[in-house]
């Protein structure tokens, strides 16, 4: 055991050779006011083990080589000298045979390094969250493809559709063309002398002569085209992008409908 004195003004430490490792480990904790569990959460040794190298109960550690670790270890947080414990605990060890248990994994005593609680459940509950997100994908994949009707190759035949009279188009009167946009026009008698063949500029009107005995239209831009009887307008007479020819200008096949006929090839 350690004894401090004072003498003529000079600190002495007389140091007890009879004391044991053990036992000087213990008063140099001790004298540093420190606990075991203090000294085992610094050096991460078992608290057991620490008592039995202070009791010297050698049958309760492991293989020397880890006694000696564990006690310079201990010497150094209580401030002894390493290597003389190292030396003292050879010496006390080397004379006797024991059986030592076999040498434990330390754990760290910091109750820091312990997983939360909170992330255990929260990764538990992401796990859960991720099996569930996988069934019902491959629930899903699963199920049959909703049957979707198939078209016939056939295309349905076009319905004719009659052009409407118009409500009181009257059967005579002058026949006048107007041009919405730019078209190019050809009035003919049936069989005879062409009347007029010219581009119809946006906005620009053609009045048939009275004259005609049967006047027809040729254009190739029908729906540029409104056509008048007596200054009131018929409905067009042919479909968009698509060539006329012998259209009738006759006020009364204007009004009835039927000046229309079959497109140009």
């Amino acid at each position: 055991m350690e004894r401090v004195e004072h003498e003529a003004g000079r600190l002495i430490i007389e140091t007890d050779t009879t004391a044991t490792v053990g036992e000087r480990l213990r008063a140099a904790r001790e004298k540093q006011k420190m606990t075991l569990e203090a000294v085992a959460a610094t050096t991460r040794i078992p608290i057991r083990h620490l008592a039995s190298l202070e009791a010297g109960e050698w049958a309760s550690l492991p293989a020397p080589t880890y006694c000696i670790g564990f006690a310079k270890n201990y010497a150094a947080i209580v401030g002894l000298d390493r290597a003389e414990i190292a030396t003292d605990l050879r010496a006390e060890m080397g004379g006797t045979r024991q059986i030592y248990t076999q040498a434990e994994v330390f754990q760290p005593a910091d109750p820091k390094r312990i997983m939360p609680k909170w992330l255990i459940f929260g990764a538990l509950l992401g796990v859960i969250l991720v099996v569930a997100a996988m069934t019902i994908i491959r629930q899903r994949s699963l199920a049959p493809a909703e049957v979707m009707p198939v078209e016939s190759a056939t295309p349905a035949p076009a319905v004719a559709t009659a052009i409407p009279t118009p409500a009181l188009v009257p059967a005579t009167g002058p026949v006048t063309v107007t041009a919405l946009q730019d078209a190019w026009i050809k009035v003919r008698e049936r069989g005879g002398a062409t009347l007029r063949e010219s581009l119809l500029k946006q906005g620009e009107s053609y009045s048939v002569p009275t004259t005609a005995t049967a006047p027809l239209l040729d254009t190739g831009r029908p729906e540029a085209l409104q056509i008048s009887v007596g200054g009131r307008n018929v409905p067009t007479v042919g479909n968009p992008g698509r060539s006329v020819s012998g259209v009738s200008l006759l006020p009364v096949d204007l009004a009835r409908g039927t000046a229309l006929a079959p497109p140009a090839q």
